[in-house]
């Protein structure tokens, strides 16, 4: 009986703009599960890429997120509700013009582009606003079930598009995008139902300051090793392996269900073991799956190669939570409180900074050098990030806790 007044009493504390935003980030992670277990497949079996180009792909598709600060200014004049709805209109014009682009490779560059500016912009405003909707401090609470709503949708997503190319024959990616795109515009309709006139997003400012160096090393080095794993990681699957699409939505949906329950202990093990070790564990970490990617197809059976390659899929997707370590260790060593916001913004530009020219980089060494070349400079760069994750000091009695 208790549990069902309970249950009544938290119904009845969802407000209608709560009601909208969640509603608007289910349908948001539904669309972004049809599409990153689709996009690789789709420009690989559209336009014939080889590394080269598909490595070229990565800038125009992660400028929008170097560029975030800029899209933020000129939509100055809207309350960040309003963005986040305009965002969702972008990610689902983008994916509806993937859906019809055919093969021009100069249509399905602006659709992507499309997509990727009302992705970026969406980041911060999903955390932005369900923090403003939270009640009695509960801010940490709330993100956790924005969190929760979104990886539950996205494995919606994933499932949808596992049940489209259940049968293995042609793949229907327009069908699979006519769909995130629904889904996505659903999502900025119900993002326009919100009403926060007073909500404005801030808008990013950067701090730099000497004390937070390594802070800024660690998101440069994050943001080569990021996008490394995100461009050639899947590209191993499909232009080596021939994976089918069918295969990214069982390895993305196992990846969200095991982070449900990873995420929660990387949380507890950065506050019991600390970041540095989580940091360190997580350079290492990354050196095996380095190794894995680059010399699974060394192993005589197939079947042996593949299995490792899945495991290296779903560890690499988990890994990525590492990076509220980093947040967590800038929150103990700011200065002041107020220095955490924007150097974090100034992180983030490092972050795209170098996302948008390394795979330009490791896609001419795929092509001169072959796969393995790749994920050995990856292997460096994660012993580069042991060393210096290995300087991470916290000091006793934090200045700040941002």
């Amino acid at each position: 009986m208790s549990t069902t007044n309970g249950l009544r009493e938290r119904l009845r504390s969802i407000t209608p703009n709560l009601a909208f935003f969640l509603l608007g980030i289910a349908f948001l992670g539904m669309a972004g599960g049809m599409f990153e277990t689709t996009f690789n497949n789709f420009v690989h079996d559209a336009f014939s890429l080889d590394a080269d180009r598909r490595g070229f792909l990565e800038f125009p598709r992660e400028l929008p997120g170097f560029l975030t600060a800029l899209f933020a200014g000129l939509l100055f004049f809207l309350p960040e509700t309003r963005i986040g709805a305009v965002c969702g209109l972008m990610v689902g014009a983008g994916m509806f013009g993937l859906a019809f682009c055919g093969q021009s490779w100069n249509a399905m560059l602006l659709f992507t582009i499309v997509w990727s500016i009302g992705m970026h912009l969406l980041m911060p405003i999903s955390s932005s606003v369900g923090m403003a909707l939270a009640t009695g401090g509960r801010k940490g609470r709330r993100l956790g079930q924005v969190r929760g709503v979104s990886i539950a949708s996205s494995i919606i997503g994933c499932a949808l598009v596992w049940w489209v190319m259940r049968d293995g024959r042609t793949p229907n990616y327009r069908l699979i995008f006519i769909m995130g795109g629904t889904a996505a515009t659903l999502a900025g309709v119900a993002l326009m139902f919100i009403r926060m006139p007073d909500a404005h997003l801030e808008r990013p400012k950067f701090v730099w300051n000497n004390r937070y160096w390594l802070y800024y090393v660690l998101s440069f080095l994050f943001g080569a090793r990021k996008q490394i794993f995100i461009t050639f990681g899947p590209w191993v699957l499909v232009k080596i392996f021939h994976q089918p699409v069918v295969i990214f939505a069982k390895l993305w949906m196992v990846a969200a269900v095991l982070g449900i329950a990873f995420q929660p202990l990387l949380g507890r093990a950065i506050d019991r073991l600390g970041e540095r070790f989580v940091l360190m564990t997580d350079s290492v970490c990354i050196f095996l799956v380095c190794a894995g990617y680059g010399f699974a197809h060394l192993l005589h059976r197939e079947a042996a190669a593949l299995g490792l390659l899945y495991v290296c899929f779903v560890a690499d997707q988990l890994l990525f939570g590492v990076n509220m370590a980093r947040d967590t260790y800038l929150s103990k060593i700011a200065v002041r409180p107020e220095d955490v916001a924007p150097t974090l913004s100034f992180g983030i530009t490092l972050n795209h900074a170098v996302s948008m020219s390394i795979p330009s980089l490791g896609g001419l060494m795929w092509m001169r050098y072959g796969h393995s070349s790749v994920f050995l400079g990856a292997a460096v760069i994660a012993v580069v990030m042991l060393f210096f994750t290995s300087q991470v000091r916290v000091p006793a009695s934090a200045p700040a806790q941002g």
